[in-house]
């Protein structure tokens, strides 16, 4: 079972590209965010229940910072609206100070106010 969303999602206008670390391959664009989780759409359907090492692309121009690493694991997955990709929704937790601090000027930087 799903558990309540408490936090409300913030949509970006940018998809930023989530990697997986330790593969080093491209999970998926983060469709929304919030400092407790994310949203990817991919091509291909990704495994639930399980802990990734994310690193996530910063948009240029916003940040000192190139990227981020924090570590999600995937709760949901489904198909997207586009029958062609895949919807996953991570649990983030675990983020310092500073990867908090980032996601919520990202949010204010480049989300839709909505």
């Amino acid at each position: 079972m799903q558990k309540a969303r408490t936090m409300k999602r913030h949509h970006l206008f940018y998809y930023l590209e989530v990697y997986d670390v330790v593969s080093g391959a491209l999970l998926g664009n983060i469709v929304d965010i919030t400092t407790r989780g994310i949203k990817l759409v991919s091509k291909e359907p990704i495994p639930i229940d399980k802990t990734y090492v994310l690193r996530m692309r910063l948009p240029e121009g916003y940040f000192p910072e190139q990227e981020i690493h924090f570590e999600g694991k995937s709760v949901w997955s489904g198909n997207d609206v586009n029958p062609d990709f895949f919807d996953t929704g991570f649990e983030v937790a675990n983020l310092d100070k500073d990867e908090r601090k980032i996601i919520r000027e990202l949010i204010e930087e480049i989300g839709f106010n909505d």
